[in-house]
């Protein structure tokens, strides 16, 4: 039944009036009248001198006609079946995410309703919440830990880009460890290069400092500006956290935030570090009011017509009735 009020329109409403007059003739119809002012006692004998008809078969066809004058208004109004879609374009900003997935972002030293969370638990949830804001944007996925991996091209089905994100795993997805910060951006840009865009932009997201790969993160902010790509970059976690001793024998804090911040001013974007998932949340909100999305959307209305069903209907009542009355002609008395 919602389907029906979901799709089902009349194009000329209006015609409906007609049904005003309509109901009016009915009701009129069935009424007595008016009394006589005079009663002439052999007036009956005299119209049984007559013909009179047979009430039975025209008691179904004058419902009958009815019904498809009804009808036939109806069809008048124009029913049609009406199926909308939303065409949009994309705003021409293309976005590469560059997510670090190294050991380190297992550290739980943020918070979400009083317990310990995982640095790389809310950067994810994060990144989910940007990239729905942003259903007009062309996003792609690169994950990194000692070595970068594609997890997504750059796309505007988010969908399939959400559920790539959601089956990454720490230490699983991604086997070579350590923290390939300058391949990730080269990753990164190589992917924009070949985009024809208004914008390209990196949102990098690391909580750790390169050592690893063959080139340097400055390197390759560099070639990145060369492009005319901006890199975002976001530092996440708090000067408390550390490394745990089962990664490395002399647990330390691996933060590198002035070369974080050089990466950023050299292409023109913004610096953040995120010591909470409530800073998080705001930086990602920063960078999507400093990257506003400008696209079209348009709606598609496809009608599918329904008026001759009706008419057809109307005229199948019609007939009907016809019949009735021909073949029950009057009778004489």
């Amino acid at each position: 039944m919602s389907e029906l009020f979901e799709h089902f329109r009349l194009a000329h409403p209006a015609w409906l009036l007609l049904l005003i007059p309509a109901f009016l003739l009915l009701i009129l119809r069935r009424g007595r009248g008016a009394a006589a002012a005079v009663t002439f006692p052999n007036v009956p004998v005299l119209l049984s001198l007559g013909k009179r008809t047979r009430q039975g078969a025209w008691s179904f066809g004058l419902p009958l006609a009815w019904l498809s004058l009804f009808i036939a208004i109806w069809a008048l109004a124009r029913p049609v079946w009406r199926n909308e879609y939303q065409s949009r374009s994309a705003s021409g900003i293309d976005i590469v995410v560059a997510f670090d997935v190294s050991l380190s972002m297992e550290i739980d030293d943020f918070q979400k309703d009083g317990l310990a969370l995982k640095r790389f638990v809310a950067a994810k949830e994060v990144v989910k919440d940007f990239i729905n804001r942003r259903p007009d944007d062309r996003i792609g996925l690169v994950i990194f830990a000692g070595k970068p991996y594609k997890v997504s091209p750059i796309t505007l089905d988010h969908q399939w880009l959400l559920k790539g994100l959601e089956e990454v795993k720490l230490g699983d997805t991604v086997k070579e460890q350590g923290t390939a910060i300058g391949s990730a951006l080269a990753a990164s840009a190589l992917r924009l290069d070949s985009r024809e865009s208004k914008s390209k932009i990196i949102v990098l997201i690391t909580d750790g400092a390169s050592n690893s790969g063959k080139i340097s993160p400055v390197e390759a902010a560099e070639n990145a500006k060369e492009l005319g790509i901006k890199i975002y970059t976001v530092a996440i976690g708090t000067t408390e956290g550390r490394v745990s001793g089962n990664v490395q024998r002399f647990p330390r804090q691996e933060f590198d935030l002035p070369t974080l911040k050089k990466i950023a001013d050299l292409t023109g974007a913004e610096h953040f570090w995120a010591q909470s998932l409530e800073q998080l949340k705001d930086n990602f909100q920063t960078i999507d009011r400093l990257e506003k999305t400008d696209a079209k959307s348009l709606t598609v209305i496809e009608d599918t017509e329904l008026y001759a069903w009706f008419l057809g209907a109307s005229l199948l009542f019609a007939l009907l009735a016809a019949i009735l009355q021909v073949m029950n002609p009057p009778i004489t008395a």
